[in-house]
């Protein structure tokens, strides 16, 4: 893990998502790469004029976030960029090769029945960066237990599980390994692939609707400090592909999500 990208929005919850970011790269040694991303104008001279002032804005407001935080030492390169959002934190991620997306679940909707807003959903739903996401308010604490709840044990894309092994790896973290059978679960779903086997720690089979309700069924007792899941359109994320946005209703995590690359 030598890069993370932290794509920030609203002034309070960026603070909080940056220091977390910063906390998780002090374990892991990472730098950090910050961005606002700022409204597109046209080609007119009032509209270019207004372009130069948003820019300006981003980077004050950069700089002020910068100054709440703590940053451990630890290389943060901020910058603010046009465009519009999602495909621009894309773009930069490709261009500086990150490792791992850093974002806070709700960037600005003030909407308390949504879990996941627009922008943080819509980098789940059109990109297949790995992405660590923070409920509000979270306080980064080292990562001892992780969920990973699936529904289908196949994997079709090689490096999926890479991300969940260098979090397991840089924090000795246990995984326990959830596997949801669900009344649509195809033969080969319901076989896990040896690639899960060698990252578990422990394996639990759950027979639920669905795999939010077998997570929810098992998470107190295993108590994890991280929840990871696969980005697929049958499972976690199904909402997503029909808007980008989530409500608490369909899924919430209370403790950051770890969201590796999915089959499509």
């Amino acid at each position: 893990m030598k890069t993370i990208l932290v794509p920030l929005g609203n002034s309070d919850k960026a603070i909080n998502t940056l220091q977390y970011a910063i906390d998780y790269a002090s374990v892991c040694g990472a730098k950090i790469y910050v961005i606002q991303v700022y409204g597109l104008a046209n080609a007119t001279y009032a509209l270019k004029k207004m372009d130069s002032i948003l820019e300006e804005d981003s980077k004050k407001e950069l700089a002020h976030i910068l100054s709440k935080v703590d940053t451990k030492n630890i290389e943060i390169v901020s910058k603010p960029v046009k465009g519009p959002i999602t495909d621009s934190i894309a773009r930069i991620a490709k261009q500086l090769n990150v490792d791992l997306v850093i974002a806070s679940a709700k960037n600005s909707s003030t909407d308390s029945s949504i879990y996941l807003g627009p922008i943080t959903g819509g980098l789940v739903k059109n990109t297949e960066l790995p992405m660590i996401i923070i409920p509000k308010g979270y306080i980064f604490k080292p990562i001892k237990n992780i969920l990973l709840g699936l529904k289908s044990g196949v994997i079709r894309h090689s490096h999926v599980l890479d991300p969940l092994q260098n979090v397991q790896s840089v924090f000795k973290a246990k995984v326990n390994l959830l596997h949801v059978i669900t009344p649509n679960n195809t033969e080969d779903d319901n076989t896990l692939d040896p690639q899960f086997k060698a990252v578990a720690n422990t394996i639990i089979k759950s027979e639920n609707a669905t795999v939010f309700q077998g997570v929810l069924e098992h998470l107190l007792g295993v108590n994890p400090d991280m929840l990871c899941v696969i980005r697929r359109k049958r499972g976690f994320f199904s909402r997503l592909w029909e808007q980008n946005s989530i409500k608490k209703v369909d899924f919430e995590s209370r403790i950051p999500l770890l969201v590796l690359k999915g089959n499509q």
